[in-house]
């Protein structure tokens, strides 16, 4: 069983894999990756995602609660880059919200969605790093990844807006670290606030 369970969320370039790396150079955490470039769905659902959005989360949540339920069972202290809950929460509400699920589809998957969570360990604590939508488009052009390039700025508001929306209503340890401002890789302060936070944990 896992001695501390990590998990780091927050929309896309608020800088999650950048804090999962530090949590596991500078604290010995066990990383733990969300499995995405593995979706076989992934092409037909770009191409159609309202015929494809309900069998591409359905993988994405299969595979985050296996991945979650074994994560338990691994000894350590384990930090996990995106969790099982920003799969329905964020993503799968999205797609319902832009009518590339249907309520239907969204029904069942969340159905079976709250079933799994009722087995799960929830985390020791939750980091939500909290960003605005313009700090995050500036910083998807500096990383440059071709893929992010095109990403509509109404997808990350809206996208911004659920993750604003489940983290005031999530239950349980939660530390939420402002990541625009303020800086725990350069700026010294920072980096004492961010170490007092993550030691009341550990």
């Amino acid at each position: 069983m896992a001695d501390k369970f990590i998990a780091v969320s927050g929309n896309i370039g608020v800088g999650k894999t950048s804090l999962v790396r530090h949590l596991t150079t500078d604290y010995g955490m066990t990383p733990v990756y969300e499995p995405f470039a593995d979706n076989p769905y992934l092409d037909d659902f770009y191409a159609d995602m309202k015929q494809w959005s309900f069998h591409s989360q359905i993988w994405f949540l299969s595979h985050k609660f296996r991945l979650h339920r074994e994560l338990q069972e691994t000894p350590g202290v384990l930090v996990q880059d995106r969790t099982i809950y920003e799969d329905a929460e964020i993503f799968a509400t999205y797609l319902h919200r832009s009518r590339r699920m249907s309520k239907r589809d969204l029904d069942t998957y969340m159905e079976l969605y709250r079933a799994m969570q009722a087995t799960l360990q929830p985390p020791d604590l939750m980091i939500y790093l909290r960003c605005s939508v313009r700090a995050i488009r500036k910083r998807i052009r500096q990383r440059g990844r071709p893929s992010e390039q095109n990403i509509p700025l109404t997808y990350l508001r809206r996208l911004n807006e659920l993750y604003e929306d489940w983290i005031s209503r999530y239950e349980g340890p939660v530390l939420i670290w402002d990541s625009e401002r303020a800086d725990y890789l350069t700026h010294l302060v920072d980096r004492l606030e961010f170490e007092r936070s993550i030691r009341a944990v550990l």
